[in-house]
């Protein structure tokens, strides 16, 4: 069991506990909530597909069926995935503690709990945000019911509905309150995953970001050392440098290591993400254009918020480790190697070749996490978005 306070997880632990995700508590009943969950997921999707048994196929309903159930498809990669790599999880959360535990300067100690808690901003952003999405999503379906309890009227002034299509092959309206509860259960569990896998992952690179700028920072007291005392501190200078080479290795085993272990989930999130997020562009478009409707809106429009977010957090996030790898090497470019002895400016020398290595994070296989690469999965969907409008048109 790892210790939750220095790496600032408290928020996350209980998110993941919530849905049956957290690695150290996996007893029999969790197993028994993590299929539950999974059936809820799954069961949302397929009744929304069920739809085209009762009802003819055509592009308006394809499109309205297609943008929120790629939605829930996210959902339910994503929570497949984590499920499937309990241990995985469970390794990086210690691979931290043991870093944690290792770091002995005050200074290094400051630098990992800074980055730390910055993930828990983060953290605490996202709950934020997908609370009141959640929030507005049950406002939008009980509002009417509200406003009839508080200002009843002799007339029925609302109409029940759903947040999506469905076809459950039964009376909607004798069982609408069981197909709410299963709704919103699949809504509630797959936010609640999104938000606890995102944060989970980013804290996993801020760390790293911080075990970059302890190497930076070994490396500058290193090279900060009197060079006039040659005898005495020359053993010293290369056991800083080691010790910052054995840093910048470590994170960038770390980040690099902690996305290669969800690369299926991160390649079928991106497939699954980019044509959700087009489809619902065009929706948007459609309701913008042909008759504004709140309720057929609020769906879409959600999807697109948390799925660009995805996209530029993770852009963000990405390039966040590139700045930080590069900052190392830069570190090194600037300190006073010239006034090093001759053996350390060949290990300087070293270092500084080994900077025409980029290093970054490939995600999937298909793109770099970077503000560029998030830049191309936006313009991704704007094409799809526009392929889907020129399509529509003939």
């Amino acid at each position: 069991m790892i210790s939750t306070d220095p790496l600032h997880i408290k928020l996350n632990r209980t998110l993941l506990l919530t849905i049956g995700l957290w690695p150290y508590q996996q007893s029999k009943l969790v197993r028994v909530q993590l299929i539950l969950f999974f059936g809820i997921l799954s069961t949302s999707i397929l009744f929304q597909f069920t739809i085209f048994l009762t009802s003819k196929c055509t592009m308006d309903l394809l499109i309205n069926v297609l943008s929120s159930a790629l939605y829930y498809t996210v959902f339910i990669i994503v929570y497949g995935s984590l499920s499937m790599n309990i241990e995985v999880v469970k390794y990086f959360l210690e691979q931290l503690q043991h870093i944690c535990d290792d770091l002995s300067d005050e200074n290094e100690i400051d630098i990992i709990k800074k980055y730390g808690s910055n993930a828990k901003h983060y953290t605490i952003t996202l709950i934020v945000f997908v609370v009141f999405g959640i929030f507005v999503l049950f406002l939008n379906q009980f509002w009417p019911i509200v406003c009839d309890i508080l200002f009843p009227i002799n007339e029925t002034r609302f109409h029940l509905s759903l947040l999506f299509i469905t076809e459950y092959f039964v009376d909607q309206e004798k069982y609408y309150y069981l197909i709410l509860i299963h709704i919103n259960a699949a809504t509630f569990i797959g936010m609640i995953t999104m938000v606890g896998t995102g944060t989970l992952l980013i804290i996993y690179q801020q760390h790293a970001c911080g075990m970059f700028r302890i190497a930076s920072y070994r490396i500058e007291q290193a090279m900060a050392m009197d060079m006039s005392q040659k005898n005495n501190l020359k053993t010293l200078i290369y056991k800083g440098l080691i010790d910052g080479v054995d840093m910048h290795r470590e994170a960038m085993k770390f980040s690099d290591l902690s996305i290669s272990k969800f690369k299926v989930m991160f390649s079928l999130m991106m497939l699954s993400g980019i044509w959700c997020t087009a489809i619902n562009y065009f929706q948007i478009f459609q309701l913008v254009s042909f008759g504004f409707n709140f309720k057929k809106f609020l769906i879409p429009m959600m999807s697109v918020l948390t799925l660009v977010l995805c996209i530029l957090i993770s852009g963000y996030i990405g390039q966040q480790i590139i700045d930080h790898n590069n900052d190392v090497y830069d570190t090194v470019y600037n300190v006073r190697w010239y006034t090093a002895p001759l053996q350390i400016q060949k290990m300087i020398l070293f270092l500084l070749q080994r900077s025409s290595k980029v290093f970054n994070l490939n995600i999937g296989g298909l793109v770099v996490a970077s503000v560029e690469g998030a830049a191309t999965l936006m313009n991704a969907t704007l094409s799809y978005f526009v392929l889907l409008h020129s399509t529509q048109n003939k």
